[in-house]
């Protein structure tokens, strides 16, 4: 592991066996750390050398150990000194009781864990060590107190090359088939079930609709994950079907069952009854992005997206999840009137909506069509494509768009005519067969298969090299799953494939 600050130092706050955990993680990273081996000393000899400013990490491993230690410097009248101090340095927390006891002293961690062992948590923190220390750094010297405080609450410097430093991110170098030094990687549902944090989050907003309408928490979210696994590029926590309600469908998220739609678009419906999309009905998406882009480091891009009419109209018809589509089809075969008026309607509508994601600060959208591998290329040729092509024709020119659909291998051809900078790929495609199919210029997104992500680190690193070595080092690539990260996937893992693919070179 390398890091840019030279004189890196970690502060480890333990109960027992301290010696023993020092050693094995500076095995583990090389990295210098001073131990808290008892109460007395350690405050003693850790509170110089944060004030001579040579601790950039605190690593809290004890709720016990976190309580002694400033609990004693409370009766040594150093609480406010040592929370001052503690304002610069980065503070990784082992598990809830740690960071619980460290909030009862008003100070925040910047990096929570659920880790077992402690060098597992060391290499979740020095992943991104560098991005910490700089982001903590630089919210001091722009006035924000970071002694509580969220993430959210980052303001990066408005510097003049701030739109530049984006622009030359690997992720939108890849989107444009430029050259790049690595592979850049970023994943869907990366802020998701899978991770502890986000579930805490989701509790405090009531629900998951609530939390994607909370642009605090939604913003919160997307960056919690983007911070957590280092990956190229932010996309907005959201989701695909809220455009669907201010068109008057009645959307509800039921446990264990998922979206619902409780008034279903029948045959013959009077689609010209059914309202435009208001897009300002969903301006918590905007505000969301708003707040993510501010708290982003300029480098990382933000995605924004939206469900493409097909998918859109296939949930709005069958009411939730279906097998088949037989309404959807049925529709389109037996009512081919109410199906053509109805997605001329959803494209107007998913046009407007990620024209407003791109004004309030989204530099790439993906248009989310996953449902539409059920159909025939004759189908989608004649009730799908002049959708996808209009809203693609309509989005905000030099905005890159990622088209991405599951078990299109017999689509991609015409995806790739309907539009889009991007063409996605999921784990059914041979990485090879399809940018031979659709041309070396064109850029592609993918395809590790998510369930990869439950196997053995080995295999994992395995998988991920064989996508890469079909890659075959040619710009336009953007590592990606095939699909999104899956409910129970184990963290480390997600970690791991990401750390692959940085660090793979031809």
């Amino acid at each position: 592991m390398s890091f840019d600050f030279q004189n890196l130092c970690v502060a480890v706050f333990a109960e027992e066996k301290t010696e023993e955990i020092v050693s094995e993680i500076y095995r583990f990273s090389g990295i210098p750390l001073v131990a808290m081996r008892d109460v007395e000393s350690s405050i003693a000899a850790v509170t110089d050398r944060m004030m001579a400013g040579k601790v950039d990490v605190m690593l809290c491993l004890s709720a016990d150990a976190v309580s002694q230690a400033f609990n004693y410097a409370s009766k040594q009248d150093q609480l406010e000194s040592i929370r001052d101090v503690l304002r610069r340095i980065v503070i990784g927390s082992m598990d809830t009781d740690t960071t619980d006891a460290l909030q009862k002293f008003s100070i925040s961690s910047d990096f929570d864990s659920n880790r077992l062992q402690a060098p597992d948590l060391i290499a979740a923190v020095a992943r991104i060590c560098n991005h910490l220390v700089l982001k903590k750094q630089s919210a001091v010297d722009a006035g924000i107190d970071t002694t509580c405080w969220r993430r959210t609450d980052m303001v990066w410097p408005l510097v003049e090359d701030r739109h530049n430093s984006y622009e030359e991110s690997a992720f939108l170098k890849a989107c444009r088939g430029e050259p790049v030094d690595y592979t850049p990687i970023w994943l869907m549902r990366q802020a998701g079930r899978y991770q502890r944090e986000y579930h805490h989050l989701r509790s405090s907003a009531g629900g998951f609709l609530d939390l994607c309408k909370t642009p605090e928490l939604a913003a919160e979210v997307t960056l919690m994950a983007t911070e957590r696994l280092g990956v190229d590029a932010a996309i907005i926590f959201s989701d695909i079907l809220p455009i669907l309600q201010p068109m008057g469908f009645d959307l509800e998220y039921l446990t264990g069952t998922g979206p619902v739609i409780h008034n279903p678009l029948t045959l013959h419906s009077p689609v010209d009854q059914i309202p435009e999309v208001d897009v300002q009905a969903l301006s918590y998406v905007y505000e969301a992005i708003r707040m993510t882009r501010r708290a982003l480091p300029p480098a990382i891009p933000l995605i924004g997206f939206s469900g493409a009419p097909f998918t859109l109209a296939a949930y709005a018809i069958e009411g939730g999840a279906s097998r088949n589509y037989q309404q959807t089809k049925l529709m389109m075969y037996d009512d081919p009137g109410t199906w053509h008026a109805f997605m001329a309607k959803l494209a107007r509508g998913v046009t407007a909506y990620l024209n407003e994601q791109i004004a309030a600060g989204a530099q790439t959208v993906q248009l989310f069509d996953s449902w539409v591998g059920c159909l025939s290329p004759d189908d989608y040729r004649e009730f799908v494509m002049p959708y996808a092509s209009y809203i693609f024709s309509h989005l905000t020119p030099n905005v890159p768009a990622i088209h991405f659909g599951t078990g299109t291998g017999a689509l991609l051809k015409l995806m790739q005519e309907a539009g889009g900078t991007v063409i996605g790929i999921d784990w059914r495609v041979d990485l090879s067969d399809a940018r031979s199919r659709l041309g070396y210029e064109t850029p592609v997104q993918g395809n590790l298969d998510p369930l990869i992500l439950f196997a053995s680190r080995k295999e994992i690193e395995k998988r991920a090299k064989e996508i890469l070595h079909k890659a075959e080092g040619r710009a336009g690539h953007i590592f990606n799953l095939g699909h999104g990260i899956l409910p129970g996937t184990p963290e480390d893992s997600v970690a791991a494939l990401i750390d692959v693919v940085h660090e793979y070179r031809m």
